[in-house]
């Protein structure tokens, strides 16, 4: 009942916000790196962080005794900083540099959020190499924030790839006796047993997306509303958040598995465009989703479901299947890495002459 109400409350301020990015023309037009042909109204992903917010206020109000009943407040401030910051520069571009200087700080508190949650206490090495590590997961965790951001460009890819990860999440917070750790680790985890983060978050976050998807999870030029970066971002903060306390609590960085997909798609398109001697903060259509969407013009909903049901495999099989060792987790990784790889560029080797002819009738 008190999700059904929760997810009643979260339609109904979609619906408000409609009306606010109505009235004030918040809208998305259609460029060069676009692959609809309408405005649209934007910023809908606004909601993932109303989520978030809603959840937050029912862990304070009506869940006094459960874990996580603080509403994770370092978390809720970085992903509201993360996101309000996006949801700006959705209205008025802002500079690379105030949006990713914003994201770094945000990262910090989310880190923060996740070493107090798990009361973690890093006792195999020196503070300085926890520092190296903490510099190096900074810059990883803002890059695939920008990635995600990246990959959201047609109807449907950012709600059904993000519920491709929650749900082997949710699943693995709700075994027995939770993920196991793989290696050696002084972690250890402040909630019930075998859990990584609150269940009620995944599942609002859940709920979230789900409203989302109603009025995005449709046919070309048949969306009430694009997430804009808002909700790439915002999402993305969730998710990693979720990741991180995973891959804390494990002591299992192979978990970054469960954003493999967007991951090769993300980084093999910039190294290309490196290659092509591009400048990566000017829009293209240079992603593989993208080529299969307009060059090959297959439905977008197509598409986000191609992408939502290969990451959705590929992580239940490392979830159910795979021997839960150090060793066997990461010749999986390796291996579905190379695979992926391999599809990309092959993909890429059949396909990307039908872009570079889109590019010469310009």
């Amino acid at each position: 009942m008190i999700y059904l109400i929760i997810a009643i409350i979260i339609f109904v301020a979609e619906l408000l916000y409609f009306s606010i990015a109505d009235h004030f023309s918040i809208i998305d037009k259609p460029n060069l790196r676009s692959s609809h042909t309408k405005i649209v109204l934007r910023g809908g992903g606004i909601i993932f962080l109303i989520g978030v917010w809603v959840w937050a206020i029912w862990q304070w109000i009506g869940m006094p005794d459960q874990v996580g009943h603080d509403g994770y407040p370092w978390f809720l401030a970085a992903v509201t900083l993360a996101a309000g910051v996006s949801f700006i520069d959705d209205i008025h571009s802002l500079p690379d540099s105030v949006r990713l200087m914003v994201q770094f700080v945000a990262m910090g508190l989310m880190f923060l959020q996740i070493v107090q949650s798990l009361a973690f206490v890093g006792r195999e090495f020196a503070w300085w190499v926890w520092g190296l590590i903490g510099i190096a997961a900074l810059i990883v965790c803002v890059g695939a924030t920008n990635i995600y951001n990246f990959m959201d460009g047609i109807n449907g890819i950012t709600a059904g790839y993000s519920l491709a990860v929650l749900v082997p999440l949710l699943a693995l917070n709700e075994m027995p006796s939770g993920p196991s750790t793989t290696s050696t680790s002084s972690v250890t985890s402040s909630g019930t047993a075998g859990q990584f983060i609150e269940t009620s978050f995944i599942v609002v976050t859940i709920l979230s997306v789900l409203v989302f998807s109603y009025f995005n999870f449709r046919p070309k030029n048949k969306a009430k509303c694009f997430a804009g970066d808002v909700g790439s971002v915002g999402i993305a903060f969730i998710l990693l958040f979720m990741i991180g306390s995973l891959i804390m609590k494990t002591g299992d960085i192979t978990w970054l598995i469960i954003l493999i997909v967007y991951g090769v798609d993300g980084c093999c398109t910039i190294v290309h465009r490196i290659m092509l001697h591009e400048h990566l903060g000017e829009a293209h259509r240079k992603h593989a989703y993208q080529i299969m969407a307009n060059e090959l013009g297959m439905s977008h909903v197509m598409v986000s479901l191609i992408y939502m049901a290969i990451q959705l495999v590929i992580s239940l099989v490392m979830v159910y299947l795979i021997p839960n060792t150090v060793m066997a987790h990461w010749i999986y990784l390796i291996v579905v890495g190379i695979v992926l790889v391999a599809a990309y560029v092959l993909f890429m080797k059949k396909y990307y002459h039908l872009h570079e002819e889109y590019l010469k009738s310009l």
